[in-house]
């Protein structure tokens, strides 16, 4: 098992050392490799994702990120961002279904904002479409016309790529509680329009999946009256960026939350859904757990190896059930402690 590493920026090499040595542990015979993306590639190349990398991503099975960004790189040009790296890796190695899970673990359900009996007992997965929609569309760009300044994105999908990540979300449903929730904007624009057509269309290939649709903003605000109606979500690209991080935010923490990005033969490219958190980098108190179960997604999606990722996830379980919190989930009787020992109370349970 080939991994290719990628620490980023922020708190990213903080958070991936802690899962690496988990995944260490574990001693699978892995291979991994680290390699520079987003503003650490841009410092050392000019290139947010150099050819180095792109040649190991490339020759791996799987990707481990930690994040990428920072406000040190926001006046870069467009091309000499963070977010362009990682926008470019996800093209190259056509990871088109992002898979997010949004799970309240018992221990945790103080932290989250909203009332207990809401959020008890929440486990959702919201199913993205990672390499079309308004993130790639064709033309782009801010240009002038009749004097002031205009810009421009464009929305659009084929039929196969909303097929495709339709039959990811069906395949996903069936290994939970048969229901898919298919969100899209189908009243305003006619490109979602084509989503629900198309989404009608494959359910019928799903008799044993309960189907149903939700316009987008009446599905923002279900995620936060009702999260429990839902059990998998499917939906595009911008919309499921929104409603992504909309979810993990109800399980009190996005630190907690691990995501995996599949190509078409499970290939995957594996990272926490937080981002780089600049304002906490280097302190050792940034929480290493979604990075730590996204090794777990890798186990079991690419390398199908459920044994090794339910030990992983067993011993998360067990860390929060003996009390230890990073700050970000800390309360009061709580063990306080800092990435590094988290990681360490990872190991011992495992």
């Amino acid at each position: 098992m080939k991994i290719c590493v990628l620490p980023g920026d922020g708190i990213g090499p903080e958070i991936v050392a802690e899962a690496v040595r988990v995944l260490g542990a574990l001693d699978l015979g892995v291979e991994m490799e680290e390699a520079l993306l987003g503003g650490c590639a841009v410092d050392a190349t000019g290139n947010p994702y150099p050819e180095a990398t792109q040649k190991l991503a490339q020759a791996a099975d799987a990707v481990l990120l930690g994040a990428v960004g920072g406000p040190k790189w926001d006046k870069n040009v467009r091309e000499q961002r963070p977010e362009s790296g990682l926008l470019g890796i996800r093209k190259q190695l056509g990871l088109f279904a992002n898979l997010r899970p949004a799970i309240l673990y018992p221990e945790l359900a103080n932290a989250s904002t909203l009332k207990p009996e809401v959020v008890a007992g929440l486990d959702i997965l919201i199913v993205r479409e990672l390499t079309g929609d308004i993130y790639f569309g064709q033309p782009r760009g801010i240009e002038m016309r009749n004097g002031e300044r205009f810009g421009l994105n464009t929305m659009h999908y084929t039929e196969s790529e909303i097929r495709r990540i339709l039959r990811v979300a069906f395949e996903a449903a069936r290994k939970r509680n048969r229901k898919l929730c298919s969100v899209d904007k189908m009243n305003v624009l006619e490109c979602t329009q084509l989503w629900r057509d198309v989404a009608i269309e494959t359910g019928r290939e799903y008799p044993d999946v309960e189907l149903s649709h939700m316009l987008v903003d009446n599905a923002a605000m279900q995620l936060v009256k009702n999260p429990k109606q839902f059990d998998v979500v499917v939906t595009g690209n911008m919309f499921g960026d929104i409603l992504s991080d909309e979810a993990s935010m109800l399980t009190g923490s996005i630190g907690m939350l691990p995501s995996a990005s599949l190509d078409a033969n499970n290939k995957g490219l594996y990272e926490p859904s937080h981002g780089s958190a600049p304002d906490i980098a280097g302190k050792g108190v940034a929480n290493p757990l979604a990075t730590i179960l996204s090794v777990a997604m890798m186990l079991r999606y690419t390398f199908a190896n459920e044994a090794a990722a339910g030990r992983i996830e067993a011993a998360v379980k067990k860390v929060l059930a003996q009390g230890f919190r990073t700050g970000d989930i800390f309360e009061p009787g709580m063990k306080k402690v800092g990435t590094r020992e988290m990681g360490d109370a990872v190991l011992a349970a495992l």
